[in-house]
């Protein structure tokens, strides 16, 4: 699988030691930046080009997901998410990177690099990669409404009238 990662100066380390573990277990790394710390850096261009990357992969037929990291993960996940076709999940815990996957078929993780210990965030990448989306028809559905409103803006009728 083709993995797209992408920081801020609170991930690069992650990020070097991940990029390691992933390629020894068999994927193809792809790093989006940034090439060297600056506590100054800033991350969204970082990341929404890992995500476009990501997108412009599996609509190629590519197997790929990708992953963001920051200091907390959320500005990073906002960013990705800025993303036509991006469901990018912030994980915190093996349970959340499984559902990420498995009932929202997200395809771009988010993780707090200043939250986690680096054993915790291979373990919740890992489980991310391996977890398959599930394919449930509700799921399928709810994930079908936000592409609707992300094409769009169309969303389901008001049931208060």
């Amino acid at each position: 699988m083709r993995i797209h990662i992408a920081t801020d100066h609170a991930g690069l380390d992650f990020s070097t030691q991940l990029q390691e573990h992933l390629r020894a277990a068999g994927h193809e790394v792809v790093d989006h930046g940034p090439v060297e710390y600056d506590a100054l850096d800033d991350y969204p261009a970082f990341c929404i080009r890992a995500a476009r990357a990501v997108v412009a992969d599996q609509e190629a037929g590519v197997e790929a997901l990708g992953v963001v990291f920051g200091g907390s993960g959320n500005g990073e996940q906002i960013a990705a998410n800025k993303v036509r076709g991006v469901r990018a999940a912030l994980v915190w815990n093996l349970a959340t990177a499984e559902l990420a996957r498995e009932h929202n078929d997200a395809n771009v993780i988010s993780i707090g690099a200043r939250q986690h210990t680096y054993d915790e965030v291979t373990s919740f990448i890992d489980r991310f990669i391996s977890t398959p989306f599930s394919g449930d028809e509700r799921h399928v559905r709810r994930i079908g409404q936000i592409a609707d409103f992300e094409r769009d803006g169309s969303l389901l009728p008001d049931p208060r009238g």
